[in-house]
């Protein structure tokens, strides 16, 4: 299987084998465009141009031709918005990323209209700028002529997954999964199509909309002018999703954080789509063809989100300048035994889960004249387990069940430091996987169900296996950590609400 692994800084592919061994991989990153403080973009062509060169590429590594391979399966960061012309396939504008804050203000003047119950119910989402409508809706009235052209049927609205699946078929299907299309704003998850209501809302032409497919399913062939040429595009699922699957997280309970650019945490609820009392999302966690014909039925999860997570990391490295890499500063962060009092709230894109605050901003507090290089670093990944505890206290409240195992991946995950202090802050077990590639394994998993590789899910459980040093218990007395935890809370505080007009 070839996994196309299309995240928010870099395009991967990774070839695996049928026991879930990553055979080859290819990555190339690509620009980060910030026209404006708040404005987060992409531009789609190099999107496109990147990931289709690393699947060349990854085909090579493996020394594998297109008939070695037998699906693809696509995996995106998920709510970033593109608009592009139905006959020339040439975007309208850049795509507008999921950290992108642009549209705050159009979100809150709706929350004003007290219309966020109606969307809840209906999406499980909240009315943020995270999401795709306001970012669509925006184009639609800020790009000339874009609005006319759409309501002409000229125009075509995707998220990432969408527009690969376009090019990749040689702009002949035109549609996303049930999983990318619950992040939209527009789709009921309940019923699992575009909803008209939302539509009305958010002033949102049908005819810009992809049809909605499962995550597991038989979507269209690989271009002949493309690679792999002929291949059958089996498997999408949202980034987050496509994680939840690889870490075979696959029955009600089951949890898993992905340490990437944000983090995600999602449990997975069954059948059932649990509404959240404590500001986390409900969401689509999959829909899979049946083998033989036929649909199972959706299943969701709770999600939170924490908007910047290794991006802290990346901050440091890059704008600040602080390390070289992130191994250096997880070295520095493992020289000190804590961060020294100081805190650091990654609120660059406003804040996620629990607290929802799009007006929210960076802040490093309680610094003093003994506070070093090392303590930064440290408070950096600190930050990444705090705001990701933050979310589980959420989601035991919602679920009414008690964490004992969290199944983590993502870069971040790589840091032993962190892993530990998040096991500390939890009081439970944290295990990364053998196979850390989860999110792509999620991916070529979906497309291999669908391709007949594998007959059905229980034949992939034995695959995930727990990395033999990647098992990390609780260590330190929990009083600790929950002293740490209020002083977390109290820079929180700080952070909050710091972009509002004064």
């Amino acid at each position: 299987m070839l996994a196309l692994d299309q995240g928010t800084t870099s395009s991967r592919a990774i070839v695996f084998d049928d026991t879930g061994e990553a055979v080859a991989i290819a990555q190339k990153e690509f620009a980060q465009i910030y026209p404006q403080p708040g404005h987060v973009e992409h531009d789609p062509l190099e999107i496109w141009a990147t990931q289709s060169a690393t699947a060349v590429e990854a085909l090579a590594r493996a020394g594998l031709s297109a008939k070695a391979i037998a699906a693809v399966g696509i995996t995106n960061q998920r709510e970033t918005t593109l608009v592009w012309r139905r006959d020339t396939g040439q975007p309208v504008y850049n795509a507008i990323v999921w950290q992108d804050r642009r549209t705050a203000d159009a979100c809150e003047r709706l929350r004003n209209d007290g219309v966020e119950p109606l969307v809840t119910q209906k999406t499980g989402l909240r009315l943020d700028p995270y999401f795709s409508a306001t970012k669509l809706a925006w184009i639609l009235d800020h790009v000339p002529g874009a609005r006319a052209d759409a309501e002409a049927g000229r125009l075509l609205f995707g998220t990432v997954d969408t527009w690969l699946l376009w090019q990749l078929t040689g702009r002949r299907v035109h549609a996303t999964d049930i999983t990318n299309a619950s992040r939209t704003l527009l789709c009921n998850i309940h019923t699992g199509e575009w909803d008209d209501d939302l539509l009305s809302l958010f002033r949102i032409p049908r005819s810009l909309l992809a049809e909605i497919r499962s995550s597991s399913e038989i979507c269209g062939h690989v271009a002949p002018h493309l690679s792999p040429a002929g291949v059958p595009i089996a498997g999408i699922a949202g980034d987050q999703q496509a994680a939840l699957f690889g870490q075979a997280c696959r029955t009600p309970g089951m949890v898993k954080n992905t340490y990437g650019t944000g983090c995600f945490l999602l449990m997975h609820t069954g059948e059932k789509a649990v509404a959240s009392r404590n500001n986390l999302l409900t969401t689509v966690a999959w829909r899979l063809d049946r083998p033989g014909g036929g649909r199972t039925a959706i299943e969701y999860a709770l999600e939170g989100s924490v908007f910047v997570g290794g991006a802290a990391v990346k901050w440091l490295r890059d704008e600040l300048q602080l390390v070289r890499t992130a191994r250096e500063l997880d070295e520095l962060a493992a020289s000190v035994p804590d961060a020294g009092g100081a805190f650091l709230v990654p609120a660059f894109a406003g804040l996620g889960a629990p607290h929802w605050d799009p007006y929210a901003r960076g802040a490093l507090v309680g610094l003093t004249r003994g506070t070093t290089r090392a303590h930064i670093c440290r408070a950096a990944l600190e930050s990444i387990a705090l705001q990701s505890a933050d979310l589980i206290t959420c989601m035991e409240r919602d679920s009414g069940l008690r964490l004992r195992e969290l199944r983590v991946d993502g870069g971040v995950a790589r840091s032993a430091t962190m892993l530990q202090f998040q096991a500390d802050l939890l009081g439970a077990t944290v295990i990364r996987p053998r196979q850390i590639e989860t999110t792509a394994l999620g991916a070529a998993f979906l497309a291999g169900l669908a391709a007949g590789v594998w007959e059905n899910r229980a034949a992939l459980d034995h695959i995930w296996k727990a990395d033999t040093e990647g098992t990390f218990r609780p260590s330190r007395p929990q009083t600790d950590m929950d002293a740490l935890r209020r002083g977390w809370s109290r820079a929180v505080e700080r952070a909050k609400g710091w972009a509002l007009p004064i």
